[in-house]
């Protein structure tokens, strides 16, 4: 979800989590650590711009990391399909 959100426009940390918090219960403690996670790998990268006299870290999706968001899209379809397979009503 987060390197979803990422494609259409750097965020920076704080909205991420209440973007993702709009469809699912999630905290920022859950987050954060995804997002070290994906910046460590080399999925995103980040940049400090000031705000109010603090500065806000902001978020940027890598070409790594559309190429993994796209090999998450389809191992999802996969997944789904195996699913819908049994929940499928015939």
């Amino acid at each position: 979800m987060v390197l979803a959100l990422l494609t259409k426009e750097d965020i920076y940390g704080y909205q991420i989590t209440k973007d993702i918090q709009e469809h699912f219960a999630v905290s920022e403690s859950t987050l954060y650590p995804v997002l070290r996670r994906l910046q460590k790998n080399g999925s995103l990268t980040t940049y400090d711009r000031p705000y109010q006299g603090r500065n806000r870290r902001y978020y940027r999706i890598t070409v790594s990391g559309r190429a993994l968001l796209d090999q998450y899209r389809k191992d999802w379809l996969t997944y789904k399909q195996q699913v819908d397979f049994f929940l499928d009503e015939k």
